[in-house]
């Protein structure tokens, strides 16, 4: 795929229950910000959040199945998270292409994911390298 500077792509999912479980299950993540209601009343977010990993997934899924697309890997990423993720919140990860390398199969991504309300969770940028299968 040839990318072009201010290119971009979208990827959405709905986060439940289940998909925290998995996650926990895959990972070991079983901290009670997750699971436990009367924890997570006491604390400022009042109710079960997602895993950030669940978050960070959807670009990992924007990356290698949309732009720049089957075969990208990550390379370097720098993102932070500006407001958590909650159980059955629609979030929308848009990446945009920032550069990309003349000569290596390089590209730099701008990151924005965001809640159903428009909120911002997570921002940020990386760097990706994309495979091509050799003839």
């Amino acid at each position: 795929m040839d990318l072009l500077i201010g290119q971009k792509a979208e990827r959405s999912i709905t986060l439940t229950a289940e998909h925290v479980k998995t996650f926990a299950d895959l990972s070991g993540d079983y901290n009670p910000l997750h699971f436990d209601r009367s924890f997570t009343a006491k604390t400022k977010f009042k109710r079960l959040v997602v895993q950030g990993g669940l978050t960070t997934g959807l670009l990992h899924a924007l990356v290698a199945m949309d732009m720049p697309g089957p075969g990208t890997v990550f390379l370097s990423q720098n993102w932070k998270f500006t407001a958590p993720v909650f159980i059955g919140d629609t979030i929308t990860a848009e990446a945009e292409v920032v550069s990309v390398h003349e000569t290596k199969p390089v590209t730099q991504l701008k990151f924005k994911v965001t809640r159903q309300e428009g909120e911002t969770v997570l921002e940020g940028e990386a760097w990706c390298y994309t495979f091509s299968v050799e003839e």
